[in-house]
């Protein structure tokens, strides 16, 4: 099985909050995991944000996006994403950038690692795996 893992699920997991373990035991379960390339760069805005609201040193930061991107085996390339995920957006009247995990766990029969409850709903909406 294959797990696609967005940022909100990999904080849950950094920072050992309440689905971690949850989220933990689907990755081991998945034993190959795949993020859209935009995870990096919202990971890494993520985690300044923690650093910005003095809740995480410099250093930890930096850490748990090391980490964060360890998590992750492939990551896809947006470009072959775009046309499908922005087609997703308008029918689904939601941003982007959540629109590229569900088309990734779609074209890969994944399950989607997520904490963002609209997220969710959406991809219950339309029928991607999901662990929330």
């Amino acid at each position: 099985m294959t797990g696609v893992l967005d940022v909100s699920g990999a904080v849950e997991i950094l920072l050992h909050k309440e689905k971690a373990e949850k989220f933990n035991n689907v990755l081991q379960e998945s034993g190959y995991i795949i993020a859209p390339d935009l995870y990096v760069s919202e990971l890494a805005n993520t985690l300044w944000k923690y650093y910005s609201l003095k809740n995480l040193s410099l250093d930890i930061c930096t850490l748990y996006i090391q980490k964060g991107i360890a998590l992750v085996d492939k990551f896809i390339d947006s470009n072959v994403l775009w046309q499908e995920v922005f087609s997703e957006s308008v029918k689904n009247g939601h941003s982007v950038y959540d629109m590229f995990y569900m088309v990734a766990a779609r074209r890969n029969s994944g399950i989607l690692i997520t904490s963002d409850s609209v997220l969710a709903g959406i991809c219950k909406k339309n029928r991607i795996q999901l662990c929330y």
